[in-house]
């Protein structure tokens, strides 16, 4: 009887251990996320935007987050909520690859090579381009020379896809009228009340359905795929950029009406390196499990969907998505050796950068931008790595 008991009492101590550790499992595999999120974005009305919303409302009907997007007219103003920890998660273009890089706008004392890191992008059936107004007759980038071409101030990611265009064509940026805007918006209202000729966005910006409807109407110039001098002049500036066939957007784009244009993964999810590794993953996680809540929630969202991730790029994944990425099967060990190459090159660009801060640069920004920029060529040539871009 007593060994009985025992035997009783052993099944049952059994089963509570038991029990506390599915507790202890299951709460492991609950994802540990804060009840109110920010994230940064273009201005309202953009494609990132939209997308973003849509990423938001799904993560409110699954996990009850409240999201809160913050819009932004240009690279500095999305990233630096992020850098001062008022944001956790920015929908970015190319502009993480600059501030990456610490050039052109992020070649300042204020910012100098940001550690960044990606969680998920899309990459859908839209293109990359500059729209060009329909009532101005030009139909290629060619035709673009002393017309006036939209300029984002603080924007290094906007500016350089426009010259990447522009590059295509043969034309620099002396051969057309450059039209300083304040941001995105500002220069797509500039297409509409005949202030500019041209802008980049992509074709699924909503913005660009205005100009389209507008008196002006809109064209997007196809960059033939067959043309190897003008994709090697517009991967020289902009090296992220791949060849895409638009199929989706505004001004007739359609799968029965593909052009040959470019594109890059947007928007790209991103987040400071120094985030925690449980954190990343499991905002990264949040957004692979509510997938089927907002891919149809805007254009381009569907892009985001964790069999289309671009998973060698020009900026690191972080350690948190690459181990949902393992979880969902699609890293793989190329990408790992990807990744770690690249997070190699942030670091010598930080140790760099805080190297040169202890020399007592000039104090003037461009003597202090072109002292900078000498000092991170010598060091990635030291390293043996590539100096794009200059």
């Amino acid at each position: 009887m007593g060994r009985s008991l025992h035997s009783r009492l052993c099944s049952i101590a059994s089963a509570s251990f038991l029990v506390s550790l599915l507790g202890t499992l299951a709460t492991a595999q609950d994802l540990k996320l804060p009840t109110t999120m920010t994230f940064t974005a273009y201005d309202t009305g953009t494609s990132g935007f939209n997308i973003t919303v849509a990423v938001g409302k799904g993560l409110k009907e699954k996990y009850g987050i409240d999201l809160r997007i913050l819009p932004a007219g240009n690279d500095v103003a999305r990233l630096g909520p992020l850098k001062a920890g008022r944001a956790q998660v920015s929908a970015m273009g190319v502009g993480i690859y600059y501030a990456q890089e610490g050039v052109l706008e992020f070649a300042v004392r204020d910012w100098g090579p940001q550690p960044l890191m990606l969680l998920l992008s899309s990459v859908d059936c839209n293109g990359s381009a500059l729209g060009i107004a329909r009532d101005i007759g030009v139909t290629d980038y060619k035709g673009l020379k002393g017309k006036r071409v939209g300029w984002v101030i603080g924007s290094p990611a906007l500016n350089q896809n426009t010259l990447a265009m522009l590059a295509f064509a043969g034309l620099r940026k002396e051969d057309v009228k450059l039209v300083e805007f304040s941001s995105f918006g500002a220069m797509w209202k500039g297409m509409l009340t005949n202030d500019v000729d041209a802008a980049y966005a992509s074709t699924i910006t909503a913005n660009t359905r205005e100009v389209e409807t507008s008196p002006r109407g809109l064209v997007w110039p196809a960059l033939p795929h067959a043309d190897k001098e003008g994709w090697a002049r517009l991967t020289a500036i902009g090296p992220y950029f791949t060849k895409h066939k638009a199929t989706c957007g505004s001004a007739g784009l359609s799968p029965q009406a593909p052009k040959e244009m470019a594109t890059f993964p947007y928007p790209l999810y991103t987040v400071m390196g120094t985030m925690p590794v449980d954190m990343a993953y499991a905002i990264t996680k949040a957004m692979i499990v509510t997938y089927d809540l907002y891919k149809d929630g805007a254009p381009g969202a569907s892009g985001l969907g964790i069999k289309l991730q671009t998973t060698q790029w020009s900026i690191p994944v972080h350690p948190g998505a690459v181990r949902a990425f393992q979880e969902a099967g699609i890293w793989k060990p190329e990408d790992e050796a990807h990744n770690q190459g690249l997070i190699k090159r942030q670091g010598i660009l930080r140790a760099t950068w805080d190297a040169f801060l202890k020399t007592n640069p000039p104090t003037e920004a461009d003597p202090f931008r072109a002292a900078w920029l000498a000092a991170r060529k010598a060091a990635l040539e030291k390293a043996g790595l590539s100096t794009a871009p200059n």
